[in-house]
């Protein structure tokens, strides 16, 4: 891993242990015959258009399956694999005409029926290879070491489909095994942009995720370390407190009152703007407002530095 890299995941809150432990040798030969092809539309197959710059291909593997929610389109009951293209386009036309990006942001898109469509061009093609993956634009910052799919539909109170949760399941292992990525290397969105996605329902399924990847490549599961905490305007308890109590060494005139209330959402937006962090990075939505909001790019600016970044995150997953 080039050092730009390494350093890129160290500020986002991800030890050198953990980068470390990448590179597991034995998952594509031992669970070789297991792991089965899933069926992927390709973009030609579903009417993509053109991709108006080059492709970037990263001549390594990628690190980490990030897997994400599509907000947009608005989900509903139609599960045919007409309205899976359906969904691939109107994320294709969302990321290239709103966005300004060249393609599709993320590699993959599963739909609620079950269908897995291609999203960014050649990334199909490249994933079969094994050695090398396309660089997408699905999470800010941390484009060169992962490989995003979108799940169609918002998974924040409700829970994903049955089909969608199979196929999502057999991508994610066949993704693994082609690149050697362990389970616990699957993340959501938000364990590395401030963000609600992949929504709160499915991102507390994704242990669960982990242990079904690793019972389809046939290998242990280590324990995923503790991700940041999302906080939102309204929220309230100990973890808001101690973010406030964090902002205020920081020169925030805000309460420590454990409220997530209006003077906090402005101090954390005021915060992020100073550091040049991306808003709106929940991509598959064209019109989600996520102002405010306190995850995982924003602690890392007002934690003490008297600790590591793992040893807070572990703390704060238990306050």
């Amino acid at each position: 891993m080039a050092d730009f890299d390494r350093r890129a995941l160290l500020k986002a809150g991800f030890t050198a242990t953990a980068v470390g432990t990448l590179g597991l040798t034995g998952i594509r030969t031992a669970a070789a015959a297991a792991v089965p092809t899933p069926t992927i539309h390709g973009t030609a197959e579903w009417g993509a258009r053109a991709a108006t710059g080059p492709i970037v291909v990263e001549n390594h593997k990628p690190t980490y399956i990030v897997v994400h929610h599509a907000v947009d389109p608005p989900m509903n009951n139609d599960f045919s694999l007409a309205r899976a293209f359906y969904v691939a386009k109107f994320i294709q036309d969302l990321h290239m005409d709103k966005n300004g990006w060249i393609d599709s942001g993320q590699q993959f898109t599963n739909s609620r029926g079950g269908f897995v469509t291609e999203g960014r061009h050649r990334s199909l093609e490249i994933l079969r290879g094994g050695t090398q993956h396309v660089q997408g634009a699905n999470v800010g910052n941390h484009n060169s070491e992962v490989i995003g799919i979108e799940n169609e539909g918002l998974y924040s109170t409700v829970d994903v489909p049955q089909a969608l949760w199979d196929s999502l399941v057999n991508l994610v292992a066949y993704i693994a095994h082609q690149y050697g990525i362990a389970p616990e290397f699957i993340k959501g969105h938000r364990d590395f942009n401030t963000t609600e996605c992949p929504g709160q329902v499915l991102y507390n399924r994704l242990p669960e995720l982990r242990t079904a990847v690793g019972r389809v490549l046939g290998v242990p599961v280590a324990r995923a370390e503790a991700g940041w905490p999302l906080l939102k305007p309204g929220d309230t308890g100990k973890q808001v407190r101690l973010a406030q109590q964090f902002l205020r060494s920081a020169g925030f005139g805000v309460p420590a009152d454990g409220v997530f209330g209006k003077s906090t959402k402005d101090a954390v937006t005021a915060l992020t703007a100073q550091a040049g962090l991306p808003r709106d990075t929940c991509t598959a939505s064209k019109a989600a407002d996520e102002t405010g909001f306190l995850g995982s790019d924003v602690w890392p600016l007002i934690v003490p530095a008297d600790r590591s970044t793992a040893a807070w995150r572990a703390d704060l997953s238990r306050a």
